[in-house]
């Protein structure tokens, strides 16, 4: 049985602001952490960033980099971003930070900025959840159609067996005929037989009294002189 994993997606999807070593130096940055596989939501994040900034995208050792894209929902200037996308231990974890240019993206100093940030994040990480539930709907229907086509095929199944019981019963009736009849068969053939017998003693009777009159008419003849 499919069981729709629903209950097990966290609410909401927070983001927060974290620091992370890139190359060995320290950066702040904004993580959202997805309760899904992190190859799906990697190759996710990366498609994406493709689509919209594959020409200024860089990859190296799983380390994302663009420069100078701009992201109208955070910025209307060009900026830079390092993004990274990690396995936990609940699921999968998308990082980025920031260079505005002027300032590094910060809760503190850049609030408008981070919010329109965390919104990029939170949206990203709606999507992948609906993209796995529409999957799992997909799934749950067929596991459904499925469900109905086997209930139809044991439904099926029971209605063939009656039809069998069915014939059974006529095919018993049919040998139970056959038996009375082969039974009254062999009583008429009894009774031929007694007949017949009866009809042999006559024979031999018919036999006896023939020889007996043969003598007699031997006999007459035997004494004309």
């Amino acid at each position: 049985m499919l069981l729709l994993s629903v209950t097990g997606y966290a609410q909401k999807s927070p983001v927060d602001e974290t620091d992370m070593a890139i190359k060995g130096i320290p950066r702040k940055g904004q993580r959202v952490t997805i309760q899904l596989d992190s190859k799906r939501v990697d190759d996710s994040w990366q498609k994406m960033l493709n689509e919209k900034f594959g020409s200024k995208l860089k990859s190296d050792k799983g380390v994302y980099t663009m420069d100078g894209v701009i992201i109208e929902d955070i910025s209307k200037t060009p900026i830079r971003v390092i993004s990274k996308v990690d396995a936990t231990p609940t699921g999968t974890s998308v990082w980025w930070s920031i260079d505005l240019g002027n300032a590094y993206l910060s809760k503190d100093a850049t609030p408008v900025q981070w919010k329109s940030s965390e919104k990029y994040l939170k949206d990203f990480a709606r999507m992948l959840y609906r993209e796995d539930l529409a999957v799992q709907v997909s799934e749950a229907e067929k596991a459904l159609v499925s469900s109905q086509n086997n209930h139809m095929a044991v439904i099926n199944k029971a209605d063939a067996i009656k039809k069998d019981i069915e014939k059974n019963k006529l095919k018993k009736q049919e040998i139970q005929q056959q038996l009375a009849q082969n039974a009254a068969e062999l009583l008429q053939y009894n009774n031929l037989i007694d007949s017949n017998l009866k009809e042999q003693e006559a024979a031999r009777a018919d036999i006896v009294n023939m020889r007996v009159a043969l003598e007699a008419v031997k006999e007459r003849m035997n004494k004309i002189e």
